[in-house]
This record gives C-alpha cells, structure tokens and sequence, in this order.
C-alpha cells in the first residue's frame, strides 16, 4: 500500500506520544521514524505533528488523518489475525447443546464425524429439551428449533421443520378426523411439555391451549402413545415421518401447519470467533444440507 511505512510510523508516534516510543514498536531508529513522519506531512501537504521539546502533539489535520489511519492499521492487524485463527487447527473443549431426540438422531453423528476428523478436540454434548442458556453456562454452540426470538446470538439454518397433528388409523377408526381447529375440543390431546398447539391461520401464527388425559415430556412417549391411538399428538415431522410414511399414522390439519419453524445452529457473537466453532459450524451446516 501506497505511505504504508510512513502511516504505520505516524500510528505509532501518536498512540506512543514520542518517536522514540515508536521507534521501539517498529524496532527501527527514532530518526528513522523522524523522517517518515516528515515525509508523509511533505506528500500531504500539512502538518499532522506540533513538536515542542516538552511534548507532541495532534494538529486538527492530525486529528482527522490519526482517526482515519487508526482504523485502516488496526483492519489490517484484524485480517492477519482472522487469517492467523483460520488456518488455526481446532482445539479444546466443544461444548454444545440440543434437544434430545433431535440431537441423538442427526447432530451427535455430525459431531462424531468431526471428531474423527480433528482427533485432538475434545466434545461434551448436552441433550435437553429446556432452553439453554448458552452464554451463562459455558455453551460453544446450541440447536435451536422453531421461530428464534431476538437475540444477540448469531443464527444459522440448517433445515426446514414442520409439525404435524397426526393420530392413528385405529384412532381414526372410532373417531372422526378433525377439519377445524374447534373441532380438537372433541379429541383427545396429547400434550407435551406445553399445554397449546401451534398453528398459522390466515397466515398468522397462532397457539391453541388443548386438553387430553395423557401427558409426558418426552417426544418418543409422544409418538408412542399416537401409534396405540391413544389420542392425537402434535411433533415435528422427524418424529413422524416413518409413520406417515407407512401409513400407521394419519395427518390432520395440514392446512393450518406452522411454517417458519426451522432448525437453527447458534453461537455467541465474537468478533474473533474460535476455530473449533467456526469450523464446526461449517460443518454441520454442509452435513445437514447433505442430509436434505
């Protein structure tokens, strides 16, 4: 770059408030700084400097060229430092979390296969159907599903997620399928960690508070339950797939599906972010394209 040795010397002067201070930094003679500052003043055609034999000091124009040049030297020593951190092998400890039967199925493979492929990181894995806290309890990374709040978290997708309200063929046998979202009031609800449904009516998302005699925190007890016909149960399409698609569980509602409610990878927001996340986010996000 064009000055560039007369810019970074005149950097250094002012954040050292002497030339020998910067001569120092730079590891050259304060003359040698001298005659860059000199030089750079000639190419502009003003003084930046007021020398006296007591202090240094910023002119206006030094003022203006010191905020400018300031920020174009420390861009700079940023880019060899992301440089640096990119070509940095990840290392330490990974620590993530997720909800339960997501991650057991398609984020611990992820995670393994990372692993095999950087054998000197470390990986604690938490599965938890609570909202995590990242930041206050120690989190690299976390999984997030559905609609994401505002947040100071950076987000990236990984996939599309749909729920289903869905129930058995013997379920359906003894008790006619719903076409409204009233008509739930007549069914048997099966209910989870919540107490309400979502759904998008008129293209508005909406919940809608359901009741039942069967409730359990667990996604896998849900499906279960569905599968003996013990009622209806809304979850996301991974739970259900397989049952759809050998048709031992039926569908209802899909005109009021929720859509918007993906899968989503977060992390805290650095402006240096650490190999081990930033190459790991990479690749589950590639993996989880993969899997699409």
């Amino acid at each position: 770059m064009q000055h560039w040795d007369r810019i970074e010397a005149f950097v250094e002067v002012v954040r050292h408030e002497s030339f020998a201070g910067a001569a120092r930094a730079l590891g050259v003679s304060s003359s040698h700084v001298s005659r860059l500052v000199a030089r750079l003043e000639k190419e502009l055609g003003t003084q930046l400097l007021y020398r006296t034999t007591r202090r240094l000091g910023l002119t206006d124009a030094g003022t203006v060229y010191y905020e400018h040049c300031a920020q174009l030297f420390d861009g700079f020593q940023e880019a060899l430092t992301a440089i640096s951190d990119y070509q940095q092998q990840p290392k330490g400890v990974l620590k993530l979390t997720c909800a339960t039967t997501f991650g057991e199925k398609f984020i611990a493979p992820v995670v393994n296969d990372f692993l095999v492929a950087h054998p000197q990181l470390s990986v604690r894995m938490d599965f938890t159907n609570r909202r995590v806290d990242i930041i206050d309890e120690g989190f690299d990374v976390a999984i997030r599903t559905g609609a994401l709040p505002d947040s100071t978290l950076i987000a990236r997708k990984l996939c599309e997620r749909r729920e289903y309200v869905v129930g058995s063929a013997a379920y359906f046998d003894r008790h006619p399928r719903p076409h409204t979202l009233g008509e739930l009031g007549g069914h048997n609800c099966l209910l989870g960690s919540m107490d309400h449904w979502a759904f998008d009516v008129d293209g508005q998302h909406r919940t809608l508070r359901v009741q039942g005699n069967w409730r359990a925190n667990s996604g896998l007890a849900l499906l279960d339950a569905a599968r003996k016909g013990l009622g209806l149960v809304q979850l996301p399409d991974y739970y259900v797939r397989d049952g759809l698609d050998d048709g031992s569980l039926i569908s209802v509602l899909d005109q009021y599906a929720c859509h918007h409610t993906a899968v989503w990878v977060v992390y805290p927001r650095h402006r240096h972010l650490s190999p081990k996340v930033r190459q790991f986010v990479d690749f589950l996000v590639a993996a989880m394209a993969d899997r699409d």
